[in-house]
């Protein structure tokens, strides 16, 4: 009897194994059938390079500071034989080694707030859908509530009690998130908590916890996914948005939206670089993020693998 059995998950191994290469196999052809996305994930994986080895990386210190060599065009020559390849800014301090670490702190806040938001929304419209009722009500007109503000507003009057910091944004724009993930969730959930799988997870004894966190969640992880892609790149908009307004982190911590607020002062001398190269950054990877959540939303669609 033990040996049939242990025959049974030998033999269902492999299947599992082969349901996810095919599926990986699936994943693959229709992102170099759709090109564009390719393209996108390859600048991500770029970015992400960029972020995690951009100290190793960069050719100069961020924040030194050299008013002899002050608004450097690109391609100068800068410290100890070193070049100012994509130029200075008003301080001296070399633009590209500010772009390389400006990276790092965008993807951390992206990625950050995004898991702090995500997870709070996601227990709350689970929780929201699965009970009902009161319970319900109550969370849902929380989230009306914070809805009835402009997000913009209510980022910067907390960010001013606060006070600036890579830590206290990530928590005010987590915070900002999680009324999309938790409407998303209990739509889903209220649609899902009286199906026969749910159903039949109760009969056999399960917990509500078990059922929440183990039936009912794997099922609505893909749009959850496909939000969570889009919100990366509206996070990241506005961390740039705040560190733009003075209110995102401390001066001396390079992002790309601190960069673009210091070209401000210098755009009338036809210090094109300045303002160009941080925003060319921003603009290419939230682009990417969009155009690889939008193959996401296209690939998850359940519609769509009927017919492939």
């Amino acid at each position: 009897m033990t040996d049939s059995a242990g025959d049974g998950l030998t033999r269902l191994a492999p299947r599992r194994d082969s349901d996810l290469a095919r599926g990986m196999k699936r994943a693959w052809r229709s992102l170099v059938a759709a090109r564009w996305p390719v393209l996108a994930l390859a600048i991500l994986i770029a970015v992400v390079v960029v972020a995690i080895f951009g100290p190793a990386m960069s050719p100069l210190d961020p924040n030194r500071q050299n008013i002899m060599l002050r608004l450097a065009e690109p391609g100068a020559a800068g410290p100890r034989g070193a070049t100012f390849w994509l130029g200075s800014d008003a301080l001296g301090r070399d633009v590209l080694s500010r772009l390389l670490y400006g990276a790092r702190i965008s993807l951390l806040v992206g990625f950050a707030a995004i898991a702090v938001g995500g997870t709070i929304g996601i227990v709350a419209g689970l929780v929201s859908g699965y009970f009902g009722g009161w319970t319900d009500d109550v969370i849902m007109r929380l989230g009306d509530i914070q809805l009835a503000f402009p997000f913009i507003l209510l980022a910067i009057m907390f960010l001013i009690v606060l006070g600036p910091g890579v830590m206290n944004l990530i928590l005010v724009l987590g915070i900002g998130q999680w009324v999309t993930y938790a409407r998303i969730t209990r739509a889903q959930t209220l649609s899902l908590r009286e199906k026969e799988f749910v159903e039949a997870a109760r009969a056999l004894g399960d917990g509500t916890a078990a059922i929440i966190f183990r039936t009912i969640l794997p099922n609505i992880v893909a749009p959850l996914t496909v939000i969570a892609s889009f919100n990366v790149a509206s996070v990241i908009l506005a961390e740039a948005a705040l560190s733009f307004l003075g209110l995102g982190v401390p001066p001396s911590v390079p992002t790309w939206g601190s960069m673009l607020a210091e070209s401000r002062d210098t755009l009338i001398a036809n210090k094109w670089w300045l303002a160009t190269f941080p925003g060319l950054a921003i603009v290419v990877t939230v682009l990417s993020f969009n155009i690889l959540g939008d193959w996401l939303r296209d690939f998850l669609d359940p519609r769509l693998k009927e017919r492939g």
